[in-house]
């Protein structure tokens, strides 16, 4: 199994930037989608940004322009670079992982087999 680990996140002024980055350990396979979901008090899973072993990134529409994803293979590690950010950005943020062949949208959270624990991201008026 894979180990997942969010770091990163804080409190930030609208406007400022935040990378966050998550570490895999333990077995990781070269086939797999990674992505980032968010999650706000009271709200369900969000779906954020994904990047595919073939190099094919979505985003969602409310951070397509703001935030990019990125994998370096080399330290097992993605990012999410985070830009302009909002208010409404405020959640606790998630990195997983899905390998390649689960049935389903990759926007669906409950496809993933893999979680971290999540960090915080606050983004103040």
């Amino acid at each position: 199994q894979v180990q997942l680990v969010e770091s990163g996140g804080g409190l930030v002024q609208a406007g400022g930037s935040l990378r966050l980055s998550c570490a895999a350990s333990g077995r990781t396979f070269s086939n797999f989608v990674m992505s980032w979901f968010r999650q706000a008090p009271g709200e369900e899973r969000e779906f954020v940004a994904a990047i595919y072993w073939n190099g094919i990134i979505d985003y969602s529409e409310s951070v397509q322009g703001r935030f990019i994803i990125s994998r370096d293979n080399a330290k097992n590690t993605v990012y999410l670079q985070m830009n302009s950010l909002k208010p409404e950005d405020t959640a606790v943020y998630y990195c997983a992982q899905r390998q390649f062949g689960t049935n389903g949208s990759s926007r669906v959270a409950n496809s993933y087999a893999a979680w971290g624990q999540g960090t915080q991201v606050t983004v103040s008026t």
